[in-house]
């Protein structure tokens, strides 16, 4: 299924910080389609739960893998119908949380497939239980613990109404199945777990290697700033290396190099920020690209690939500060 818009939950800050993108660029952003199961509707219609009808999975079916599921077996339920496949052990899924989900999804009456993230290689990652995704996947997912596989059957008042989605080749009338893998959540607390790498370098800050979901400490020292980009591990983690092309969700704290003051934090608004690298300061997207999933990142933006004369009005950051980041890369959205 395709997402109308990457940066449909992106909090206040990171707008700010991609403040100096270009307009026309995120005009077009917000019709830019991406992978996930999403629409934004104002008063998302519920639905009761049921156990069935439900399609046959005839092929793959284990955790993790891409299934092949059969026709639906007559007519659909005009309710959702949703059955635990595989009961996983891992925590409940909570509203509002972001969920890394593997799916496929398919056309009741057809069994024609029109979307499946198993393809891609890389799991899908979306808030739910917010009004980002389809309401059915908000109603049915909620509540499921983590490493289970869930099926569902979607009436089309809680998947794209009267409408459907041309794009995707579903009708109005279509009733939607999808396999879900329920791989992972990240929340407010989440935090990079990589291994940690030795700061050796006394002129550039100190960060904290703290994993408690807290913002870590950052230390300036008592030197001139780098008149370069710094981009270097914290934490290294074990994930994709990111592309410049990606969109990631984050966690992270930044302070200014004058005085070592906080500017921004997603840590004080808790909330994770979600972004396009295509979209942030250049500093952002050239330290962030390359670097591992799962890692944290200390980043020092010199002016020129920050604000430079022009910083965010209404922030504390003067003209020509050097940036300082600390970038927990949680996931590839």
């Amino acid at each position: 299924m395709r997402r109308r818009s990457l940066l449909l939950a992106v909090p206040a800050g990171l707008l700010t910080l991609a403040g100096c993108g270009d307009d026309k660029a995120d005009k077009a952003d917000k019709t830019k389609p991406s992978d996930s199961p999403t629409n934004a509707t104002s008063a998302p219609p519920t639905a009761k739960i049921v156990d069935g009808p439900l399609p046959e999975i005839t092929k793959g079916t284990k955790f993790g893998q891409k299934p092949t599921v059969a026709k639906g077996p007559g007519k659909p339920s005009s309710d959702l119908a949703v059955k635990t496949l595989i009961e996983g052990k891992g925590k409940e899924v909570a509203k509002g949380d972001y969920l890394q989900a593997n799916y496929l999804g398919q056309i009741w009456a057809t069994a024609k497939v029109f979307d499946n993230s198993y393809d891609r290689g890389n799991p899908t990652v979306f808030p739910i239980g917010v009004g980002q995704v389809i309401p059915g996947w908000d109603q049915a997912l909620v509540g499921k613990k983590l490493d289970s596989r869930v099926e569902l059957a979607i009436p089309p008042k809680m998947g794209y109404g009267e409408e459907g989605n041309k794009q995707a080749g579903i009708k109005g009338s279509d009733t939607l199945v999808f396999v879900v893998d329920l791989v992972g959540t990240f929340t407010a607390t989440s935090s990079a777990k990589g291994k940690e790498v030795a700061q050796s370098n006394k002129d550039l800050p100190k960060v904290g290697t703290n994993t408690d979901g807290k913002a870590p400490s950052i230390d300036v020292p008592k030197t001139k700033a780098p008149k370069k980009l710094v981009a270097s591990y914290i934490l290294e983690g074990d994930g994709e290396e990111v592309k410049e092309t990606d969109s990631l969700l984050c966690q992270y704290e930044g302070v200014l190099w004058a005085d070592g003051k906080e500017f921004d934090s997603s840590y004080k608004r808790k909330q994770l920020a979600s972004f396009q690298l295509a979209q942030v300061v250049k500093g952002w997207a050239q330290g962030l690209t390359g670097k591992k999933v799962g890692s944290r990142v200390l980043i020092v933006i010199p002016p020129e690939l920050g604000y430079g004369d022009q910083p965010p009005q209404g922030s504390s950051i003067k003209k020509d500060s050097t940036l300082i980041f600390s970038v927990d890369i949680l996931a590839k959205m």
